[in-house]
C-alpha cells in the first residue's frame, strides 16, 4: 500500500484487494478521529470517505484522491458513497457500531470478517440486539470465500434479507 515495512501474506493481499475494489468508504466518527492525524496528508483510502457523525464539519480534502465528507444519517452516507463509487464497491471501514447500523438498515450486501485466534475478556459484540431482529427472525450469511492461515481466517459472506425463522423439531428426540 505504499508504506514501508510489513510482509507479504494472504492477509496483505486481501487488504490490497479490498482497497483496490473500493470506490468509496463509509466510516464512523470515532475511526476518523483516531486516524486523522496518523493518516496524515495521504490517507490509505484514495477515494471519497463519508463519515457518519452528529458533529458537523466542512469537507476535509487530502492528497491521493481522499476526501472526508461528514454526514449525519447512515442511509444518506451509504447512498452518497454508492453515487461516488460508480461501478466500484462501497466499503464500510469501521467497527461494530456502524456495521450493525448498516446491517440493520439492510444496506450491506457482503461482509468480510478477519478472525484472529484470540479470545478477549471484554469488548464490543459484532452482532447483538441492536440489529433489531426479534426471536423469530434471522439474517442468513452465506460464505462465498474462506482463506485461512495459522494467524488469521478471512471469511467473506453474502448477506441475505431478514426472514422469519421456521423452527422445527429436528434433533429434539421426538418422533
Amino acid at each position: 500500500m505504499g508504506y514501508a515495512g510489513g510482509e507479504q501474506s494472504a492477509g496483505s493481499r486481501i487488504i490490497e484487494e479490498t482497497f483496490a475494489a473500493a470506490g468509496a468508504y463509509v466510516m464512523g466518527r470515532r475511526m476518523f478521529d483516531g486516524g486523522e492525524i496518523p493518516w496524515g496528508d495521504t490517507p490509505p483510502f484514495r477515494a471519497p470517505v463519508f463519515v457518519v457523525t452528529h458533529r458537523e464539519r466542512d469537507v476535509v480534502q487530502r492528497q491521493g484522491g481522499t476526501s472526508f465528507t461528514f454526514v449525519s444519517d447512515v442511509g444518506q452516507a451509504v447512498e452518497m458513497a454508492r453515487d461516488a463509487a460508480g461501478d466500484k464497491d462501497v466499503a464500510v471501514a469501521d467497527g461494530g457500531t456502524l456495521l450493525r447500523q448498516v446491517l440493520a438498515a439492510g444496506l450491506l450486501e457482503q461482509l468480510e470478517l478477519h478472525i484472529a485466534p484470540v479470545l478477549l475478556g471484554d469488548g464490543m459484540r459484532l452482532f447483538d440486539a441492536s440489529l433489531g431482529l426479534d426471536t423469530s427472525e434471522g439474517i442468513e450469511l452465506t460464505p462465498v470465500r474462506v482463506i485461512e492461515s495459522p494467524e488469521i481466517t478471512h471469511i467473506r459472506y453474502t448477506i441475505g434479507p431478514r426472514t422469519k425463522l421456521e423452527l422445527d423439531d429436528r434433533g429434539s428426540g421426538r418422533t
